[in-house]
């Protein structure tokens, strides 16, 4: 009996074939139907669009359409380079979304790991919810906010300043203010956002982790520095690899609610998305404007494939794919 008991043990089990499509299909059925709008969504808003990247190639008119217009090669490319325009938002796009994704992070892992350490769940619950409200707050209505606080003759500030006999600021003819006013309303915005999926991810982390470092005689301090940022990574590195497939492509709602069409700032506040919207609303330069939205997505491409190869070179396990 032993013998047979030996043999059964080591028995290799037969080698379990794989379903084919049309089980899997009968099989999952409900998991299928429920990802069907998100195809439908996806193919419709994100594939079919994809057909107007020939735009770029060609000299548009209403007469032939998009796909009956004559080509010209590069030259759209051509004028956007030569334009003098192709350095300047490149630089401001990336330079503004690089200090916004730095300063978003840092201050949704720091907001969430004071709500973490929080004992008193009222002000907990309260600070939540008075940091998330401005995540539901239109840039339309931040726009009024800020020209209300700052128009050089009756906003608050400048009101302010001329009481206490200082000279009051014009931040509409000023674009050194912008470089600190865009990352501050940035993070006002959506730090409530952030902080909530950073506060998720602390949850998660197993509470006997911090009752062994409590026995170990750890301080509320060492937990944080050796347990719960380092159980974040995780979480970070993937959504700063998801917040960089945005990094060309700028804030345009905040941008032009903010600044519009000043001339005064806009070789500060310049970027990718309203440089082609002037370019469809003004001169409707289509071939233009859709020249200049491929290179954004090659550019975004790049970045992301760069950055995820950088990541899975040396933490492969937190890579994107």
């Amino acid at each position: 009996m032993g013998t047979n008991i030996e043999r059964a043990a080591v028995r290799t089990p037969k080698k379990a074939k794989g379903l084919s499509p049309l089980q899997e299909l009968r099989k999952n059925w409900v998991l299928y139907m429920m990802f069907v709008p998100i195809a439908v969504f996806f193919i419709i808003f994100s594939y079919i669009p994809m057909t107007g990247i020939v735009m770029a190639f060609k000299e548009f008119n209403y007469r032939d359409g998009i796909f009956m217009s004559p080509w010209n090669g590069l030259e759209n490319f051509q004028y956007f380079f030569e334009s003098g325009k192709a350095w300047l938002v490149t630089k401001n796009t990336i330079m503004y979304n690089v200090v916004f994704l730095g300063l978003y992070t840092l201050f949704s892992i720091l907001v969430a790991v004071l709500i973490s350490e929080t004992y008193n769940k009222f002000f907990k619950k309260t600070a939540q919810t008075l940091m998330f409200l401005p995540y539901f707050i239109s840039w339309v209505t931040v726009s009024a906010f800020v020209y209300n606080f700052f128009n050089y003759e009756f906003g608050i500030v400048n009101v302010f300043l001329k009481n206490l006999g200082l000279e009051a600021i014009d931040i509409y003819s000023n674009s050194s203010y912008w470089y600190l006013l865009l990352p501050l309303l940035y993070v006002w915005k959506w730090v409530g956002f952030g902080s909530i999926l950073y506060l998720a991810a602390i949850v998660g982390i197993d509470q006997e982790i911090y009752e062994a470092a409590t026995i170990d005689g750890a301080s509320r301090f060492q937990k944080i520095m050796k347990i719960t940022l380092p159980l974040l990574k995780p979480t970070a590195v993937v959504l700063i690899l998801l917040g960089l497939g945005r990094v060309m492509r700028g804030e345009f709602d905040m941008f032009y609610q903010l600044i519009g069409n000043n001339g005064s700032l806009m070789n500060a506040t310049d970027i990718i998305d309203t440089l082609v919207f002037r370019s469809l609303m003004g001169t409707q330069d289509f071939g233009m404007a859709s020249s200049v939205g491929l290179y954004q997505s090659v550019l975004t491409l790049i970045i992301i494939l760069f950055a995820n190869y950088l990541v899975r070179r040396y933490d492969k396990d937190n890579a994107l794919f």
